[in-house]
């Protein structure tokens, strides 16, 4: 097995403390691949780094048309979202769209992510509903787009449709298949943590998805309408995929268009660059997501996005993060690896096509 490069480290007192290794992969709407650094044909699982990808049936299949889904219900389609008021009433108004309620959702329940709407969710004297799992609006999007594919008893059609061999997961399936081109059925299978099917797939095809996903290159016209929708709604309604304070919010609040980041658990962030036509996959050895693998997207975000001064700033503070202590007192910092700057640095084919760009 490959040992993956330092991509992150975290500096204390003048030394390295910690260090985080990991894979990237980045490639182009052509399948180049221009940057590979690490082990990036082994499968690791996305998770929901390809909620937008898993999106795309609701879109291309004409239910969030029907429905009349809006920026905001399609970007929390995408969503790991933090539980937040407005999470939940968006979540709560597709489902009344199709007809049904929060109790045919199958993602669980767990408390809002964000500590202060778990305070003010306790001091109303509620409990959380699987409205407030951080994955309701991808669930939520997913019994829009069976509606259609149901008949009779929609309710009890739906019923176990996160199992594998559910019609509706099997259209999902199939698209995340196509856009990736990794043959899924012989991929290793585990089951995500809202209870979906999750399949191990290369970083090198989870980036070419995701150049597809923001260049349409590769895609048939009607699948690459519904990425071009989704990534519309997902730039005008940025709240809506994370919350207050997400990685994900506050680089899409700056950016637009220019970049689609999605999280995904255990280290692993995906993206796309439709600027350019790249797609982007990376993760993290050891899962660590909030600490590295943000400060690993954003570095790449610097070398594939041009960026106004103020703009570049910005996201420079993210791939260079300043730690303080709860007194204030800055006490170390965490900073993209030599071997990730390098490999994005100047020189390189990443260096080369943005001049030719």
């Amino acid at each position: 097995m490959t040992t993956n490069p330092v991509l992150v480290e975290l500096l204390r007192g003048g030394m390295v403390e910690s260090a985080h290794r990991g894979a990237l992969a980045v490639i182009d709407a052509d399948g180049a691949l221009l940057c590979a650094l690490g082990d990036v044909e082994r499968p690791i699982f996305p998770r929901s780094a390809v909620k937008a990808l898993q999106a795309l049936p609701l879109v291309e299949s004409g239910a969030a048309e029907r429905l009349q889904l809006g920026d905001e219900a399609l970007a929390l389609a995408c969503a790991s979202h933090n539980g937040e008021p407005r999470h939940v009433e968006v979540a709560s108004d597709m489902l009344a769209r199709a007809g049904l309620d929060a109790a045919v959702l199958e993602c669980g329940t767990h408390w809002p992510g964000l500590d202060t709407a778990q305070r003010e969710l306790a001091a109303r004297g509620e409990l959380p509903s699987a409205l407030h799992n951080n994955c309701s609006g991808k669930h939520a999007g997913f019994v829009c787009f069976g509606c259609g594919l149901a008949s009779g008893d929609v309710a009890g059609w739906l019923r176990g449709y996160v199992k594998a061999g559910h019609p509706l997961m099997r259209e999902v399936g199939s698209a995340l298949a196509a856009v990736t081109g990794a043959d899924l059925d012989r991929a290793p299978r585990g089951t995500d943590g809202c209870s979906i099917p999750t399949y191990g797939i290369a970083l090198r095809d989870l980036a070419r998805g995701f150049a597809r996903f923001g260049s349409g290159v590769g895609l048939a016209p009607r699948r690459a309408a519904a990425a071009r929708r989704l990534r519309q709604a997902v730039a005008a309604t940025p709240f809506m995929v994370g919350g207050t304070g997400r990685f994900d919010t506050r680089v899409m609040e700056r950016l637009g268009e220019r970049a689609f980041v999605k999280v995904g658990a255990e280290g692993v962030y995906c993206a796309a660059l439709p600027g350019r036509g790249l797609g982007v996959a990376l993760k993290i050895d050891d899962g660590n997501t909030a600490r590295a693998a943000e400060v690993a997207m954003a570095a790449v975000i610097e070398a594939c996005v041009s960026l106004s001064g103020e703009e570049a700033r910005f996201v420079h503070s993210l791939s260079e993060v300043t730690l303080r202590n709860w007194n204030g007192i800055e006490v170390g910092g965490l900073r993209a690896g030599t071997a990730l700057r390098s490999a994005l640095g100047a020189g390189t084919r990443i260096d080369r096509a943005r001049t030719e760009a």
